[in-house]
């Protein structure tokens, strides 16, 4: 199995050093939150539970759409086993010479702009939904990078941090192998949240299942998003676009909490995260390879840039 050492202990050892000992035991209380996780499970063939009011709607809109595709499959069936039978060369020994059929041809042609009206009146209104962004209650802003994710909370004193996967050899009771991350974006539930999605260096998708969210980052290029959370927990995901060697080792753990220990943690992460500007930089990572010990493929930090603060 492919693991990630986790090299930036001592850049967040700088950055943490004035964390108050009360800080602590609320990061410790919220991850010890009674929630639920979702995730994907084991020969899962179904969406996650939905927990946002996007995802039941898209979870209603493919149910409907599987429905009707049943139906329209079995009645085109129906209909080639009764040509099939009906017209043999047995029970037809004289073919018919009949070449046009009006009815016929006016109902091939009605009944499927019909579906297509009542799929549209369905697919139209979700489809406008999902991208009305306005009326937020909060807005975050989300950069991939290679690879791991930079969060920004610009309603709330324009503080940052970077979240990375947590390697194998460093995974604690109920954290989860290449799903976990050393930072959670913490977001409350029963608002409107407004994601900012962008991207440092190559294409990478931010994609959160339950919630029915998912969109390209982008360099150069801030695409957007929302999503509400109707439940306290955890929420997992993970980058779905090919981005390069460590494209498997960009999840995204969204830790949902009520408003007021949300209040509570984003007067704790101002101080945790305070840091100048000039050190929000990408730090640069770069993969590690041993093959001639067989050791198996490590993310560590690379040179940091001219002008760029060690972070």
């Amino acid at each position: 199995m492919i693991s990630i050492k986790n090299c930036f202990a001592v850049k967040r050892t700088a950055r943490l050093g004035g964390v108050s000992a009360a800080a602590i035991m609320f990061a410790g209380a919220l991850a010890s939150l009674p929630a639920s996780a979702q995730q994907p499970e084991p020969w899962q063939m179904n969406f996650q539970d939905a927990h946002s009011s996007l995802m039941e709607q898209m979870v209603s809109f493919h149910d409907f759409l599987l429905y009707l595709i049943i139906a329209i499959t079995l009645f085109v069936l129906g209909l080639m086993l009764y040509t099939i039978i009906r017209f043999s060369e047995k029970r037809n020994p004289t073919p018919s010479k009949t070449t046009h059929n009006t009815l016929i041809e006016v109902m091939w042609s009605v009944i499927p702009i019909f579906l297509l009206v009542v799929i549209g009146l369905f697919s139209l209104p979700l489809l406008f939904d999902s991208d009305d962004t306005v009326d937020a209650d909060l807005t975050i802003k989300v950069i991939g990078r290679q690879w791991y994710w930079s969060y920004e909370y610009p309603d709330h004193g324009d503080f940052t941090f970077d979240a990375f996967v947590i390697p194998d050899d460093e995974i604690k009771p109920g954290q989860l192998r290449l799903l976990s991350t050393d930072e959670n974006l913490v977001l409350p539930i029963g608002k409107k949240i407004r994601v900012l999605v962008t991207s440092s260096d190559v294409l990478h998708a931010f994609a959160m299942p339950a919630l029915g969210s998912k969109i390209d980052a982008v360099p150069g290029r801030t695409n957007e998003l929302w999503f509400d959370i109707d439940e306290v927990g955890m929420y997992y995901g993970q980058c779905s676009e090919l981005c390069g060697s460590g494209h498997a080792f960009m999840p995204i753990a969204i830790q949902a909490v009520s408003q007021a220990e949300f209040d509570a943690w984003v007067v704790q992460a101002r101080e945790r995260f305070a840091e100048a500007e000039d050190r929000l930089s990408p730090r640069p990572v770069k993969i590690v390879r041993n093959d001639a010990a067989g050791d198996a493929p490590v993310v560590v930090p690379g040179d940091t840039p001219p002008g760029v603060a060690e972070r």
